[in-house]
């Protein structure tokens, strides 16, 4: 039972922090602090992720393509299709919901545990809102971005090392990419990006705004919101990918 316990406030706290906020010009502000701080606090390791992925996929497509009868063009059209399909927005995203996950949790639930939530409500602030609206926002808005970029970085590692180890050439690697390239597969990627963005921040802010106790409860608030937010980010993966793909 406790888990409908669970569900059943978790929406209600979605509720809560879409309600209609007090101040638009402080919510943008914190917009834009949010967007910064968890999307391009988060662009270092997305780049170096997606470049060194990007290289393991072209070395073992161009392995596992050895036969005479595939072209090479086809270790370029392996790597895309990884990347874009799968790896950018489903294992990225993962990532991140590590990295970001334990950081809103970590955050607001030290705010819970220190009293400073019990404060705002004092003052008649939306706490909910106030904390959470803003952190939901600027990773739906800033993770796309990421996305694409790590695409491009994931394709480019793919090429340079690629050809550094011999494994295509660069021509057979850029014919395969954009061989028979298919727009919708981008924005398939992108749709479920936005889905998982919005999963990653709210579990995790979740975790942390109803986090009691001290110090040791944030840590484990922290850990369960990386835990849910992954699980439930490859169950809707799963589920858009039926959906979308069907």
């Amino acid at each position: 039972m406790k888990i409908f316990f669970n569900i059943g406030r978790y929406f209600i706290l979605l509720n809560k922090v879409f309600s209609k906020p007090e101040k638009g010009v402080i919510y943008r502000n914190r917009f834009f602090q949010e967007v910064y701080s968890l999307g391009i606090g988060s662009l270092g390791i997305v780049a170096i992720i997606s470049v060194f992925i990007g290289a393991v996929i072209t070395i073992q497509a161009a392995f596992g393509f050895s036969s005479p009868w595939i072209p090479l063009y086809a270790v370029g059209l392996a790597t895309r299709d990884s990347i874009v399909l799968e790896f950018s927005p489903a294992i990225v995203s993962l990532i991140l919901a590590g990295k970001v996950g334990s950081n809103i949790a970590g955050e607001i639930g030290t705010m819970r545990v220190t009293e400073q939530i019990d404060a705002m409500e004092i003052m008649g602030v939306n706490s909910a809102a106030y904390l959470i609206l803003p952190k939901i926002l600027g990773f739906m808005f800033i993770l796309p971005f990421l996305i694409v970029i790590s695409m491009f970085l994931g394709m480019l590692g793919g090429l340079v090392f690629g050809v550094l180890t011999n494994a295509v050439t660069a021509h057979q690697y850029m014919v395969g990419i954009q061989y028979d390239f298919r727009p919708y597969n981008v924005v398939y990627a992108l749709v479920k990006v936005v889905v998982f963005a919005f999963l990653i921040t709210s579990i995790s802010a979740y975790h942390g705004y109803y986090t009691k106790g001290g110090a040791l409860e944030v840590g484990r608030s922290s850990t369960k919101a990386v835990v849910y937010a992954s699980v439930t980010l490859l169950f809707f993966d799963l589920l858009l990918t039926q959906l979308l793909l069907a």
